[in-house]
């Protein structure tokens, strides 16, 4: 599976569209009657899933890195009012239909005796069949966005453990090099007192040389 940081959102992005060309071809098709019903009921399903796909792309975006970021929120923007327009659309659609359904009935518009008969019935089944499919459908792309959402959510803990391990070991590194320049400190103190102690024993030698020296000029010359 891709790994990249935009394939998520790509691949959303991609059904997403395939989704709103469907919608967009039903709602501009021509029918009635049940066929009709049958349609509308399919686009309130896939706007569903339309709508289930941008919060999909909300999530993706925010692990986008900022240099290539603000494209990606331009196509998100995007979708979001393309999801907007077709719900609107698909409302007036309903709204249509529903008046024309109200008109017959109050002209007269029913001349079938039996408005429900095998016809009817079947359109029905197809329809339920149809509804059923679709259900199944977003069902299991429902359950796959989870499982892609668990898999990136175990990537991030481990990301953040390995994270965590490396901060650990850098202050472990941080004592050690702390505990060795406070012994480093130690020994060049203890070196400059020993210098300290030799500089005194060279300075007391050289006095009491000096001393021997006039003692012995005193002795040899002034004496004599």
């Amino acid at each position: 599976m891709d790994q990249t940081p935009t394939a998520l959102f790509d691949s959303y992005e991609s059904d997403f569209r395939h989704i709103v060309d469907s919608i967009k071809e039903k709602l501009e098709a021509s029918g009635t009657g049940e066929q009709r019903k049958a349609a509308l009921r399919k686009v309130e399903i896939e706007l569903d899933e339309a709508d289930d796909i941008v919060s999909a792309l909300e999530i993706e975006i925010q692990g986008i890195p900022q240099s290539i970021k603000s494209q990606y929120l331009s196509r998100l923007k995007q979708a979001k009012a393309d999801l907007t327009r077709y719900k609107k659309l698909a409302k007036d659609v309903h709204s249509q239909q529903s008046r024309a359904e109200l008109l017959a009935r109050t002209g007269g518009g029913v001349t079938s005796d039996d408005p429900y008969g095998e016809q009817s019935d079947r359109a029905r089944l197809l329809s339920g069949t149809q509804t059923l499919e679709d259900g199944s459908r977003r069902l299991m792309n429902t359950q796959r966005i989870a499982l892609e959402a668990e898999e990136q959510g175990t990537d991030i803990l481990r990301t953040l453990r390995g994270q965590r391990e490396t901060i650990e070991n850098a202050r472990n590194t941080l004592q050690t090099a702390d505990s060795n320049i406070d012994r480093a400190s130690g020994t060049v103190k203890r070196m400059i007192r020993q210098m300290y102690k030799q500089r005194i024993i060279l300075s007391a030698m050289t006095v009491f040389i000096i001393l021997l020296v006039i003692v012995i000029l005193y002795f040899r010359i002034i004496r004599r």
